[in-house]
C-alpha cells in the first residue's frame, strides 16, 4: 500500500449497506473530514442525485467519475461513502484503490431491503425484485475486490466501524497489501510482492522461538528466510519436510509436532509456514493444534498457496479414505506471497497453479478470464521470469478469496462454500490417483467435470465445457477427463467433507462471474458426468 492509501478511506457497499452512518463515525474516529459522494454530486449539479440516477444513470456515472478524479488529487485526508454503484463502474474501484484505502460495507440483500424500506427514495431499488437481485449478483464481484470487506448484518453501527478504523489504523502502520482478511482482532493482510524477505517480515516478528517448517524443495530459499527472520531479532529453529501430498499425514503431523515441542517451541512462539499447499496445511494443523493454537504466518511460494491455500485459515491433513478430512480453522497473522520464488517452480507446478487461477477467473468474471488467459502461455512455456501481469492476477484472486472468507469464514453462510468450485470431482481424482496429479492438475479436470455438470443441470450452455477446456490446454494442464470418471472414482464423492445428508453442496456455474451452489445426490452424478 502506498503512502496515498493511507490519505483517503473509501466506502463502497450495495444501496443501504450503511455506508454514510459508518463514514461520519469513521471520519470522527479518525479526526477526517467526511464527504457523502452523492452530496457532492448533487451540490454540483444543483439536484439530488436520485433525481440525476432516475433520470439519466449515464450522465450520473459520468459526474461520479469526475467527483473521483477530483478526490484522487485532494490532499487532505477524507473519508468517502460512494453511491451503490460506484465501485462497479468502469475503472471507479481502481482510482479509489489508487488514491486510498477501500472498504466494502457487506450486507445481504433482504438486510438491505428492510434498511432501504426506512429511508428516502433510492430509484434503483424500486425496480421489480428479479432486478434488484440481479443488481445485487452484477455489483457483487466489484464490492469483493476491495482492500477489506467488514461484515455489517445484524451490527450495530458501532460495532461496524470499529472494526473500520482498526483496518485503516493497521493498514498503515502495515503498508503493502493488496487485500485484508477482516476478522475483528483477527484480521491480517495478504502481500505480493518483490520486497527482500528481511525488510518485508521484520515488522511482524515477535519474541518467542520461530519455527520455520519448510519444504524439502525450497533448500535454496531457507537460508534467506532464516536469515531474514533472525536479523529481525527472531529465535530460529529450521524443520525441512519431504515434499509432496505424503506429508500431509497423522505420522507427519505428530513427528513435526514432536520436533518443535523438543526444540524449545512454546505457547508464545510462531511457525513460518515456507513453501506450497502441503507445508502450509500441514504447518497451519500444527499450530493450530499445539498448545491449543499459537501463531502462524504463510509464505506461500506456490501459485496455489499464493491465491488459495494460505488465506482463510483452513488446515488439514489426509486420511487414506480422502482428502483434507482432519483439519482445523486456524487464521495466520500474514500471508506474505514472495513472487521471485514463484521462478524456482518445476515447469509442471507453474502450470498446476493455473487450475486455482482458472477457478478464481470463473467465480470473478470475464474481466480475471481474459487476465488469466493472456498469463496462460507463461505457465505452458519455458521457465522464465514471473511477468509483471502475474502479479495483478494473484492479488486479485487472492483478493477475491479474503472478502469471501471475510463474509463467511467457516463456510456457514453459503458464500465461503463458492471456492469449492472444480473440487468436488477434482477431490476424487486427485484420491483415486493416489496422489500423482498435483493438486491444480486435478482441480482443473473437476472445472471441465462443474462445467458439464452445470450444463446437465440446465444452469450453463454447452459452450462453458469447451471454454474451460480450452483455457486448462492454454496452460499446458490435463483435459481428458473422462477416463478418470470410473464408477470407484465418483464413489469417493459420497466421503466429501460438503456432504450433508444424502446431498452434497456442488458449485455450479453459469458462466464466468455467476456460479452458486447447488444440491446433487452424489448417486445423480454418473448420470450428470455421462461423456
Amino acid at each position: 500500500m502506498s503512502a496515498a492509501v493511507a490519505r483517503h478511506v473509501f466506502l463502497i457497499g450495495f444501496p443501504a449497506a450503511g455506508k454514510t452512518t459508518i463514514g461520519t463515525r469513521v471520519a470522527a474516529e479518525l479526526g477526517r473530514g467526511f464527504v457523502d459522494l452523492d452530496d457532492a454530486i448533487a451540490a454540483r449539479a444543483g439536484r439530488p442525485a436520485a433525481a440525476l440516477v432516475a433520470a439519466d444513470e449515464a450522465d450520473f456515472r459520468r459526474r461520479e467519475a469526475e467527483a473521483l478524479d477530483l478526490v484522487a488529487v485532494a490532499t487532505t485526508p477524507h473519508v468517502y461513502a460512494t453511491g451503490g454503484g460506484a465501485a462497479a463502474w468502469g475503472d471507479n474501484l481502481a482510482r479509489m484503490r489508487g488514491a486510498g484505502f477501500v472498504v466494502t460495507l457487506a450486507v445481504e440483500l433482504e438486510a438491505a431491503l428492510a434498511r432501504a424500506a426506512a429511508g428516502g427514495p433510492r430509484p434503483l431499488l424500486a425496480q421489480p425484485r428479479s432486478a434488484i437481485e440481479a443488481l445485487f449478483a452484477s455489483r457483487a464481484n466489484a464490492y469483493r475486490r476491495a482492500h477489506a470487506v467488514v461484515v455489517t448484518d445484524d451490527r450495530a453501527p458501532a460495532a461496524v466501524a470499529a472494526d473500520v478504523v482498526a483496518l485503516v489504523r493497521r493498514a498503515e502502520a502495515l503498508p503493502g497489501a493488496a487485500a485484508w482478511v477482516s476478522l475483528g482482532e483477527r484480521s491480517y493482510p495478504i502481500v505480493v510482492d518483490d520486497v527482500a524477505p528481511a525488510a518485508a517480515l521484520a515488522p511482524h516478528v515477535r519474541p518467542g522461538r520461530a519455527a520455520l517448517v519448510a519444504d524439502a524443495n525450497l533448500t535454496a530459499w531457507i537460508p534467506t528466510y532464516r536469515d531474514a527472520l533472525t536479523a529481525a531479532g527472531a529465535d530460529v529453529h529450521v524443520e525441512v519436510v519431504a515434499a509432496g501430498e505424503a506429508s500431509k499425514s497423522l505420522a507427519t503431523f505428530g513427528q513435526l509436532a514432536t520436533a518443535l515441542i523438543a526444540a524449545g517451541v512454546d505457547r508464545w512462539g510462531t511457525i513460518w509456514a515456507l513453501g506450497g499447499g502441503v507445508v502450509g496445511d500441514l504447518a497451519g494443523f500444527v499450530a493450530a493444534t499445539l498448545f491449543r493454537g499459537i501463531d502462524v504466518i504463510h509464505l506461500p511460494t506456490t501459485l496455489v498457496a499464493m491465491t488459495d491455500s494460505a488465506i482463510g485459515g483452513k488446515t488439514a491433513i489426509d486420511l487414506p479414505s480422502g482428502k483434507n478430512l482432519v483439519g482445523a480453522f486456524h487464521q495466520p497473522r500474514l500471508v506474505h506471497a514472495h513472487t521471485p520464488t514463484l521462478e524456482t517452480l518445476p515447469p509442471r507446478e507453474r502450470r498446476a497453479g493455473f487450475g486455482e487461477l482458472w477457478k478464481y477467473a470463473l467465480l470473478d468474471g470475464d474481466q480475471l478470464w481474459s487476465a488469466v488467459h493472456a498469463l496462460a502461455p507463461w505457465a505452458a512455456g519455458p521457465a522464465l521470469p514471473t511477468p509483471a501481469e502475474a502479479v495483478g492476477v494473484i492479488e486479485r484472486a487472492a483478493a477475491l478469496k479474503a472478502a469471501i472468507v471475510s463474509r463467511d469464514e467457516r463456510e456457514r453462510r453459503g458464500e465461503r462454500a463458492l471456492l469449492n468450485l472444480g473440487h468436488t470431482i477434482g477431490h476424487a481424482i486427485e484420491a483415486a490417483a493416489g496422489w500423482t496429479l498435483l493438486h491444480g492438475e486435478c482441480v482443473g479436470l473437476g472445472l471441465i467435470a462443474m462445467a458439464r455438470v452445470s450444463h446437465r443441470l440446465g444452469l450453463a450452455t454447452a459452450d462453458l465445457e469447451a471454454q474451460v477446456t480450452d483455457g486448462l490446454a492454454a496452460s499446458g494442464l490435463p483435459t481428458d477427463l473422462d477416463p478418470w470418471l470410473r464408477p470407484e472414482v465418483v464413489a469417493r464423492v459420497a466421503v466429501d467433507k460438503k456432504r450433508h445428508g444424502t446431498h452434497i453442496g456442488f458449485v455450479a456455474c453459469a458462466r464466468p462471474g455467476d456460479c452458486r451452489v447447488v444440491d446433487v445426490a452424489p448417486a445423480n452424478l454418473a448420470d450428470l458426468l455421462r461423456p
